[in-house]
Parts: C-alpha cells; structure tokens; sequence
C-alpha cells in the first residue's frame, strides 16, 4: 500500500494581539518561527513542511532557513483560512495543522496526530492532548483543557478548569496541543463555514467543528509543550531548553 502523502502546515501571522511580531521573536537566538519548522521536520509520518503567511518577513525568514513560504491573502482569518487556502490544489491525503508558538513540540505528538486517521478512516479530524497534573496549568484560561469520551473523542475543550471536581481536589484533566490533523474534503468545508456561538465564547476555533457535529478524535501522548502565548514565555522556551 502506497504511504499517505501527509503535509504539516504551519499557519503564521506577525499582528498577534498579546505579542506583535511573535513568529520571529527569537528564543536562543532562533527565530520562533524556525524552531517550529525544524521540530516539524523530525516527524516521522509528514510528507512536506509548510508555513502559511500573508507576512512577507515571515516568508522571508522561513525561505532563508530552506522551508517553502506558502502566501496567502491578508483578508483570511484564521490559521484554518489560512491552511485550506495553502493546500486547496494539493492532492493530499491528510493535512496537519501545527501552531506557529509552540516551538518545542514532540515530533511525536504530530506523528500520533496522523496515527488517529490513519487507523479509523470515519475519523475526520484529530488532535493531541497531554496528562494534566499541575493545578496551576488546569486553572490557567490561557491552557485549554479537554474532556475526552471512552473511545477518546473529545466532548469538550475550554479555558475553564474542566472537568470540575464538585468534592474538591484535582481531577483526571488533559491539556490541549495546538495541533490537528484533516480530512483534506472537511478541511476545506470548515474553512467555508461562520464562527459558531461557542467559538466566538472560548476564542477556540476547533468548537466550530463540534458545533457542527464532527467529532474530534484525540491521542494521549506524555510529551511536552510550551505555547507561546505572551512575550514572558519566550523565557519558559529557553529555560527549558537550557535544561535539555
């Protein structure tokens, strides 16, 4: 049987409201922006590695560093935009969704993104979450949480602490990657459809996809990640990194 063609596609914009010029503000010396594309490149199941930009110093950056700068028109507003438009004359067999400020993401968790549509192909779309055990993470709104059913498919994602333990404590929690895998065909549908109620409420565009009645199926992996949300967690990165 033929290997999928699976590209990754990293949407990227320089006007982020928290931190303008996020994707090229550097951690140890290396574009954010870079770091994430050469994360994406160690994992195993992606065909290609692609950045989506309506930035020409973005597109600048990544072609210097010998990635492929996909333009894509200033007016589109999402990184799902942004993705569909890249890949819409692709014949493509799965496409990857990877967020730009999480540059110290496991090959793995990509990898394991894939995985889920490669074993049950009425799966549509796929993401990755993580064992959450610090309180402080799960009451964070700027970490999204995730409850998932028994077979994995994700009831619910938000900035609350969910799920809430009505006894006290900390309960069994899992936090969000930002990381996704497609259908091309839904993918692009998606990108056709308006933000829904609860999308506009969390600011999490994946609900619009629930609201919609397509199930999210997620792995479970024990990686690490760091979103870089604020120009403080540029630290975070580099610490940890340090400690690698």
């Amino acid at each position: 049987m033929a290997k999928n063609k699976v590209i990754g596609v990293i949407p990227s914009r320089y006007g982020a409201q928290r931190f303008p010029g996020k994707p090229l503000a550097l951690i140890g010396g290396v574009p954010m922006i870079v770091r994430v594309v050469r994360q994406s490149r160690k994992a195993k199941r992606l065909t290609e590695v692609w950045v989506a930009t309506d930035d020409k110093r973005i597109a600048d950056v990544v072609e210097k560093a010998g990635a492929r700068a996909v333009m894509t028109p200033p007016s589109l507003k999402s990184g799902t935009d942004r993705i569909a438009y890249a890949v819409r004359d692709q014949q493509v067999d799965i496409v990857v969704n990877i967020q730009g400020d999480e540059p110290v993401m496991a090959p793995q968790a990509i990898d394991a993104a894939v995985e889920v549509l490669e074993k049950d192909h009425r799966v549509l779309m796929s993401t990755v979450v993580i064992p959450l055990l610090d309180k402080k993470e799960w009451l964070d709104p700027n970490v999204v949480k995730a409850v998932l059913g028994s077979k994995g498919d994700v009831l619910y994602f938000s900035r609350a602490p969910i799920p809430h333990p009505r006894d006290g404590g900390m309960p069994k929690a899992y936090k969000h990657m930002g990381l996704y895998g497609y259908r091309p065909a839904w993918l692009q549908l998606m990108a056709t459809l308006k933000p829904t109620p609860l999308e506009l409420t969390e600011t999490l565009e994946q609900l619009r996809a629930m609201e919609n009645g397509v199930m999210i199926r997620a792995a479970i992996r024990k990686v690490e990640s760091i979103a870089v949300d604020v120009p403080a967690d540029v630290k975070k990165v580099e610490r940890f990194l340090r400690k690698k």
